[in-house]
């Protein structure tokens, strides 16, 4: 499979001559780490019943045209439930980029840690009403939306207190569709839903799903994050047999790639094997620029427009426009 990568290489030198030195002494990620292959194809086997969104084929992918009229929005569930690979980074910004695309973006904020309202400036311990005080049904969604410094992009922001909401639903009728409920009146007033669920597979993960019109799951590009795709993918493909028979597969996009390190490259090569078409074409590179963002509480598409970082999810979005076009 050709996949053209777009990424920002600013790595330390210590970093990637850690990365390189894990790719050494061994031919293939297959020799290395038996587990990551038993996890692979226990993934393609849960997602052989799970279709996946049409995939174009071109390199590139046009800017796409202007919109008339907005909504319904396609509900998009980023998750994975291992930390630190990338979820709350691309959640804030492919937003950002759908909406510098003229598109109508909300972003939700499915972690207690809210580190999605953070990284866009928000302080989590300021809010009159949060995704839980919805889900509770103490606010309507329409009073817990905020909106952001950027044009097109709202937020139904979370805090700390969401941590005790799988408590708080347990007696809950049909408590798997509470979300889904939940945000239904606003769903038209929309383009697209980004919810950035927490690295858990728990109740509110499940939520998240079950509203979802399809699931997009970064995966970096280090050995240990392949270990639990097969849990992921199990969750996946129970949800849509039990309680959303619609959820697809947005796809799979890969994270922190640096392609100075043969670690990395023959974890996307092993990716792209298991997972075909279901992989995305573009790929986010590592790069400094990210970090930077959460402290300037701004997607990088504002803080660093011309960084390649901002290029790639631009063309990220386009090429999810372009399924959906």
């Amino acid at each position: 499979m050709n996949c053209q990568v777009l990424c920002l290489n600013q790595t330390g030198g210590s970093q990637v001559s850690e990365s390189t030195n894990v790719a050494q002494g061994s031919d293939s990620l297959q020799a290395h780490d038996p587990v990551v292959e038993q996890a692979l194809a226990a993934a393609s086997d849960h997602l052989a019943n799970v279709p996946a969104a049409r995939r174009e084929s071109t390199v590139d992918f046009p800017e796409p045209t202007a919109l008339s009229s907005h909504g319904p929005a396609r509900v998009i569930a980023v998750c994975n439930q291992k930390g630190g690979v990338g979820k709350t980074t691309t959640t804030i910004n492919l937003g950002a980029a759908l909406a510098e695309y003229g598109r109508k973006v909300l972003l939700v904020d499915f972690d207690p840690q809210g580190a999605l309202g953070v990284g866009l400036g928000i302080n989590p311990l300021r809010l009159n009403h949060t995704v839980l005080s919805v889900l509770l049904g103490e606010a309507s969604v329409q009073e817990a939306v905020i909106s952001t410094s950027v044009a097109n992009l709202d937020l139904l922001p979370s805090n700390i207190d969401l941590s005790g909401a799988e408590i708080a639903l347990t007696n809950e009728i049909s408590r798997e569709h509470t979300f889904a409920r939940s945000i239904a009146p606003i769903v038209p007033d929309y383009d697209f839903v980004l919810v950035d669920c927490q690295p858990t597979l728990g109740l509110l993960t499940v939520n998240a799903l079950t509203a979802a019109d399809s699931v997009l799951i970064p995966l970096q590009c280090e050995y240990f994050a392949l270990r639990g795709i097969g849990l992921l993918t199990d969750i996946v493909g129970k949800v849509r047999a039990r309680l959303n028979p619609r959820l697809e597969i947005e796809g799979i996009v890969a994270t922190m790639y640096d392609n100075r390190t043969l670690h990395s490259r023959e974890v996307l090569e092993r990716i792209q094997e298991a997972f075909g078409e279901r992989v995305l074409a573009t790929s986010i590179g590592r790069a400094i620029k990210f970090s930077e963002t959460t402290a300037a509480g701004q997607p990088i598409t504002n803080y660093a427009s011309s960084s390649a970082g901002a290029a790639s999810y631009r063309r990220l979005a386009r090429e999810i426009l372009s399924r959906h076009a």
